[in-house]
């Protein structure tokens, strides 16, 4: 965090500011020329789930997606943070059963479905992470590695995944912090403009080398064409983005209120971390950055209203306030 960070929302209740969030956004090219900032783009944040589209690449690149005839369901649960829902439950069982493994091999944590209750049981197979560990179990089995060792960073696996997030974000290996995250695996810790450089290759990598270029476009494709695997059916902003604009629009959010967006055929992505990880208003934030870019096409703003209503609801569904964006 950057003390000397803008206030990027304030939430208003009645006359009066109740509370405030600092943080910081980035919009940057393929390149890694920053087009436009707020706050500090060099700060160091943990990437978390924002990433799972590098940490997928080699599931793609090393041959095991098509070794073991991954379809496209597959590939697009590896991106996700998913609720839990039978048909992310459906495709990661899918892929275990194609790699030869079960849901024992997930060493994601068990976790009850989003909004399940507390009635659910709490599985492997439902951690909203699930299907990235199914990707790198492909992996490991691909490569003759022991599956219970996938998480180590000194895996085969890991490895090249770690050279995969470096890499695509224009950094190199030992650039990068690493940390364990919330679902065992390791998260990468890089500067907020090095995230939205990677996350703008994702989604424009035409000038990748290799087999790259076909890694990422199939890793798109396949949230283009199952936003619903990427996030959920219900209430969940990542599959909205993808949806409403067909694909155009690459969005991946991350614990800590980290959010990345790539916006195919444009050159350019965003990375947004709020400082103190508030989820409150970070929704808003974004809606207003895409449009303030010109990333939004029209009528696409009213489809995502849900997300940009700045009105305060209480429990009632009475309005007590609103919520501020501030982008000067």
């Amino acid at each position: 965090m950057d003390i000397n960070n803008p206030i990027v929302t304030r939430l208003w209740r009645g006359g009066d500011v109740e509370a405030q969030h600092r943080g910081a956004w980035v919009v940057a090219r393929p390149d890694g020329t920053v087009v436009d900032h707020g706050g500090d783009p060099t700060q160091l944040v943990y990437g978390r789930s924002s990433t799972k589209s590098f940490q997928a690449l080699p599931l793609i690149e090393s041959g095991a997606a098509d070794r073991f005839s991954l379809p496209s369901q597959s590939l697009a649960t590896a991106l996700a943070s998913h609720s839990g829902e039978a048909i992310h439950r459906q495709v990661v069982a899918y892929t275990l059963n194609q790699i030869g493994l079960d849901e024992d091999a997930l060493l994601c944590g068990p976790q009850r479905p989003f909004n399940s209750g507390i009635d659910a049981p709490a599985e492997r197979v439902t951690n909203n992470c699930s299907g990235k560990h199914a990707g790198f179990l492909a992996v490991a089995q691909l490569l003759g590695e022991n599956p219970a060792h996938y998480l180590d960073p000194s895996s085969q696996v890991q490895t090249l995944v770690k050279e995969a997030v470096a890499s695509i974000c224009g950094l190199e290996p030992a650039e990068l912090g690493v940390a364990v995250d919330g679902c065992s695996a390791p998260t990468f810790q890089l500067p907020l403009h090095a995230l939205a450089t990677g996350i703008a290759r994702m989604a424009n990598p035409d000038d990748l080398v290799g087999t790259r270029v076909v890694a990422a476009k199939r890793l798109t494709e396949s949230a283009r064409t199952h936003p619903e695997l990427i996030a959920g059916t219900h209430e969940r902003i990542c599959t909205d983005l993808i949806r409403v604009t067909n694909g155009r629009l690459f969005a991946k959010t991350g614990a800590e209120a980290v959010y990345v967006v790539g916006v195919v055929g444009r050159d350019v992505g965003l990375a947004v971390k709020i400082d103190d990880g508030s989820q409150r208003g970070l929704h808003l934030l974004l809606i207003e950055l895409l449009d303030r870019h010109g990333l939004l096409l029209p009528g696409e703003r009213e489809q995502l209203a849900p997300w940009s209503n700045p009105t305060r609801l209480n429990w009632d569904g009475l309005p007590i306030g609103r919520v501020e964006v501030s982008l000067a």
